[in-house]
């Protein structure tokens, strides 16, 4: 499918939302009204380092598809480094090359913004996505831990 990435338009709102929301019912979790408020803000009008860009049929179009990234600093290089957090096309035009045109969109970016490295996560059982991911990435053999705020912290 010929398809055109573009940034998000003031009137994608509805769509980027229908879309983000079902990327978040995927990993079975929701975020508040306040939280889709706050990224669509910080997305449009490019307040921070959060970035985000639409894939479409047409420049017309509705959007098909989403990305989100994020470019961010590192001890381990002067560099930045760029983070794709959240990718997603519709079910109904999956397989048509529309997920890695994305990602090559927001590598393209990276590399123009002289990142060190573009990388992303998924969850291991995603069988489907990582079909792609092995194709147009190096799986980096790390493995991710998040800090649990609720349990006490002990002294050392």
């Amino acid at each position: 499918m010929d398809a055109v990435v573009t940034e998000f338009r003031v009137e994608d709102r509805d769509r980027w939302t229908e879309l983000w929301t079902a990327y978040l019912k995927f990993y079975k979790t929701s975020l508040s009204a306040e939280i889709f408020d706050s990224t669509w803000n910080r997305m449009i009008s490019k307040s921070g380092t959060l970035r985000g860009v639409g894939i479409r049929e047409t420049e017309s179009g509705p959007l098909l598809g989403i990305v989100h990234y994020l470019v961010h600093e590192t001890a381990w290089t002067p560099k930045q480094m760029c983070y794709l957090q959240d990718l997603f096309v519709d079910p109904a035009v999956r397989g048509k090359g529309l997920a890695r045109t994305l990602i090559e969109t927001v590598a393209k970016n990276a590399k123009e913004l002289d990142c060190y490295r573009c990388y992303w996560l998924t969850q291991e059982e995603n069988t489907q996505a990582r079909i792609l991911y092995d194709k147009v990435g190096r799986l980096s053999g790390f493995v991710r831990y998040d800090f649990d705020y609720s349990r006490p912290v002990q002294s050392p």
